[in-house]
């Protein structure tokens, strides 16, 4: 049977259905073309509502800038934060001339006007060419909460903190929605905290007592200010009994964590003081108890330590962080020095003549004193702080702890460390303990005493250009600096024990800590003097002070 052609017409396909069989390869186009454009297509339909958002502010009238505020708001631009800043503050101007919307800064030439569209900075105008956009209060109040919602969602932690900290205390419903929003997906441990806080906050304010005692009972330790405030306020109700016995028994824990962290913070500047102190004495602690000599200059000594500092960064301006590092063996080789030209010059003539060593030695602090004034002039000198010693610590709300202070802490134990093993660990502290204990013998077994004199005297004196360099951090640097160090040095040294390290140390702290607590009682000249006659009634019962030094020459 063969094959039979059929009488019906060929099939053909109609436009239409051509077009239906093409239809997913142009959908796949088109597909394609949208996702290609849709970046460029976000991005000027977030300039195209801004611009639109430029000409309801040029029509005017509450309800158009309240239509330009949540375009504004809603959009990606960053120019919108600058505009609404403008808006809320009351410096956005429109141009008569050609209705722009500009952005005025007053100065003394004029008011200076910046384009708000397109950021470019038009020279100075009359103001008569100008007319403010005017706002209400019902649009202050939805321009903060756009600036808000813009701040918290900036990439920058701390710009979203201080987007939080704006709203905290004046939360509406609004507000309150983009606080729980933001808290969902913030990372940053101090702005989650701060969107807790806030949120507390508002809760605290709530109708429901309910609501209220549950908040209570979240914030219960909470340190923050407002906080705070908020609780004292509820404690006084009378028209919600439990409600103000929540908030009363908040309030005591609250308080007493207060009080903690104040004894906790005057024990830290008490340590800072006797930091300092114990730098300040204990060179004069190694002369005074191997040599027997009262030194009044030690104070100078000092002073030369910290005019040391000033010097080396006058030297290195453009490396401040290390020209501080650099000035403590510098500070040290020059009071070292002249500690040493002091002992060979005038000292060593006068030992067994105490009286006459004082006055010699003040004479000297004269001199020292004179020479400074002559050479830097009398004025105080500033010594920059490094960036790594500055800022502090803020451990919470009511705590914060300053850097430089505790890194002279720090400085003060090394600075310790480092004495201790030259004294106990190397052939010059041998000696010198030697000398301390029993003159007549060591000199007997070889020692030459002289020798260990001048080493010893330069050893606290360059102990005492190192305190200077320490010191330089807290105060301005003048000829008088070391005067006010002297009195309570020999007051250190007396305490602890005339040539003990650890009495030093021990005394030094102990001295310190016990100023700053009676200081809030007293005032700061009462609380010297009331130091000052603790350290006389304490010397007639132990005169050899906390730790006495040990050895013949000690008993007589």
């Amino acid at each position: 049977m063969g094959f039979q052609p059929s009488n019906s017409p060929p099939r053909t396909h109609s436009p239409s259905q051509r077009r239906r069989g093409n239809a997913p390869l142009g959908y796949v186009w088109h597909l394609i073309a949208v996702m290609l454009l849709l970046p460029f297509t976000l991005l000027h339909a977030d300039e195209a509502g801004v611009s639109t958002a430029f000409v309801h502010l040029q029509a005017g009238g509450f309800d158009e800038i309240e239509k330009a505020v949540d375009l504004l708001a809603a959009g990606n631009d960053e120019r919108a934060k600058p505009i609404l800043e403008a808006l809320l503050d009351n410096r956005l101007y429109i141009r008569k001339q050609d209705l722009l919307v500009v952005i005025v800064n007053k100065t003394d030439a004029g008011y200076r006007t910046l384009a708000a569209e397109r950021q470019q900075d038009l020279g100075i105008s009359e103001k008569r060419d100008l007319k403010k956009i005017t706002i209400n209060n019902r649009l202050r109040s939805q321009i903060r909460d756009a600036l808000a919602a813009i701040g918290l969602g900036s990439p920058k932690a701390e710009v979203r903190l201080a987007a939080v900290q704006s709203m905290s205390g004046n939360i509406d419903p609004t507000s309150l929605d983009q606080l729980r929003a933001a808290l969902e997906k913030e990372s940053d441990s101090r702005v989650r905290e701060a969107l807790l806080t806030a949120l507390a906050i508002a809760q605290l304010d709530a109708d429901d007592q309910e609501i209220q005692q549950a908040a209570i009972e979240q914030v219960s330790g909470n340190l923050d200010p407002a906080i705070r405030g908020k609780l004292v306020q509820l404690a006084k109700l009378q028209d919600r009994p439990l409600v103000a016995k929540a908030a009363r028994q908040a309030l005591n824990g609250i308080e007493f964590s207060l009080q903690l962290y104040s004894l906790t913070e005057t024990l830290f500047f008490g340590l800072s003081l006797g930091s300092v102190l114990v730098l300040a004495a204990i060179g004069l602690a190694i002369t005074f108890g191997v040599m027997g000599v009262i030194n009044m200059a030690h104070g100078e000594l000092i002073m030369l330590g910290a005019y040391t500092t000033y010097v080396i960064q006058l030297l290195m301006p453009a490396h401040i962080g290390l020209s501080i590092l650099v000035s403590i063996p510098a500070a040290f080789l020059v009071s070292g020095l002249v500690g040493i030209a002091i002992e060979r010059g005038v000292i060593r003539f006068l030992y067994g003549r105490p009286l006459e060593t004082l006055l010699a030695t003040f004479g000297v602090s004269l001199i020292l004193q004179q020479a400074v004034r002559s050479i830097f002039s009398p004025l105080n000198r500033m010594v920059e702080t490094p960036a790594w010693m500055s800022g502090s610590w803020e451990i919470n709300s009511v705590l914060s702890l300053t850097i430089n202070r505790m890194a002279i802490i720090v400085f003060c134990l090394m600075v310790f460390a480092a004495l201790f093993f030259v004294l106990k660990k190397t052939p010059l502290g041998l000696q010198v303990r030697a000398v301390s204990q029993n003159r007549s013998m060591a000199r007997a077994m070889g020692v030459r005493s002289q020798w260990v004199d001048a080493m010893t005297f330069g050893l606290g004196s360059g102990i005492a250009g190192v305190a200077g360099v320490a010191l330089s951090q807290l105060t301005n640097v003048g000829p008088n600096l070391g005067q006010a160090y002297i009195v309570d040095s020999f007051m250190v040294v007396v305490f602890g024990g005339v040539g003990n390290l650890w009495g030093t140390l021990v005394g030094g702290l102990t001295l310190g800590v016990a100023n700053k607590f009676l200081e809030p009682w007293s005032g700061a000249v009462l609380a010297k003097i009331l130091v000052l006659v603790f350290i006389i009634l304490f010397i007639q019962k132990r005169p050899r002070g906390l730790f006495p030094q040990k050895g013949r020459a000690a008993e007589n």
